[in-house]
């Protein structure tokens, strides 16, 4: 079972990155895979999104919950419906000296035993160059004031 942590600085504090990391249908403008993010309910604390993306030359599609925790800048998200058995996982901002440690979490399992591994060593791969993709257009967003 597949699990990617990727962490990045970023001299900014939470109230500046959180906003761009809630407004999930720009997310396609920060990782090259990620083909769509549609919000198709959206409640005070939670949304729920349908996303669609394309790793090397295959459309995965899954339906995920978010929940936003704003007093503590958090955001944990799970998949309700789609392609993978599992995926979910969680945005972790920690206040840090001139700014913040951002974190994010994919866990995930293909859930087909006798292609999961071959394909979760690539999957595993591409998310974690998507995330780390990811965490660094954040950090250029909001070093450079780029508003989202």
């Amino acid at each position: 079972m597949p699990y990617v942590e990727v962490e990045e600085f970023i001299r900014a504090g939470r109230e500046a990155i959180y906003p761009i990391l809630k407004d999930m249908e720009k997310y396609p403008q920060f990782m090259n895979d990620l083909v769509s993010v549609e919000v198709i309910e959206r409640k005070e604390n939670m949304t729920i999104t349908k996303w669609e993306s394309n790793v090397d030359g295959r459309t995965i599609k899954w339906t995920e919950q978010d929940v936003f925790d704003d007093e503590n800048m958090h955001i944990t998200y799970n998949q309700i419906d789609g392609d993978l058995k599992r995926f979910q996982g969680e945005w972790i901002l920690t206040p840090v000296n001139d700014g913040t440690q951002i974190k994010l979490t994919v866990d995930f399992e293909f859930g087909i035993p006798m292609i999961a591994g071959l394909l979760n060593p690539i999957l595993k791969k591409k998310v974690r160059e998507n995330s780390q993709n990811m965490l660094a257009a954040v950090k250029d967003r909001v070093q450079n004031g780029e508003k989202c």
